[in-house]
């Protein structure tokens, strides 16, 4: 992690510039001057010269700690790759003639995927003749996305896809 944010900001020496806009310790404009003017005044502040907007014409530099400053960015990092949340695609395969009580088991394995936060792919997986009445597997996914219509939503429509029908079923947003 470390070695990431060094590579892309410039400081001192390592500014390639002729000249350079100027931002002093407390954000005010010094203006436009040379590298060498830069860090000498800089050195002066026992600070070091950090380049902010590389791609700006003149660059923009700043008069900066820079270790300080690397370390709210790793912070600010952080903290973000906390808030990301992953969603996990869960998996539930049934058969068109499934039992009343294996259902309500099955039903209770989606609740708790979707109460976590993951989204359900509910398979009816056909069999022989059974592929000839999909209205069947259709009437299953749709009486499991009714019984949990409080709790999750339908994110992809029922489809056949060969021999199995697939729906998605996402948690319900807040």
């Amino acid at each position: 992690m470390q070695g990431d944010i060094a590579d892309i900001v410039r400081i001192n020496e390592k500014i390639r510039a002729d000249a350079v806009r100027l931002i002093g310790p407390d954000g005010e404009q010094v203006g436009i001057v040379g590298v060498p003017d830069a860090l000498n005044y800089a050195d002066r502040l026992n600070l070091d010269l950090v380049e902010v907007a590389p791609m700006a014409n003149p660059p923009v530099c700043k008069v900066m700690d820079y270790g300080k400053y690397r370390y709210e960015q790793e912070q600010k990092a952080k903290e973000a790759r906390k808030r990301q949340t992953t969603i996990n695609i869960k998996e539930i395969k049934l058969r068109p003639k499934i039992d009343d009580h294996d259902f309500v088991t099955k039903k209770g394995h989606v609740e708790r995927f979707l109460r976590k936060g993951d989204k359900v792919k509910l398979t009816i997986m056909f069999r022989g003749r059974e592929v000839v009445h999909p209205h069947l597997g259709e009437r299953l996914l749709r009486r499991m996305a009714e019984d949990l219509a409080e709790i999750g939503e339908i994110e992809s429509e029922p489809s056949l896809d060969g021999r199995n029908m697939i729906m998605m079923l996402a948690p319900k947003r807040n």
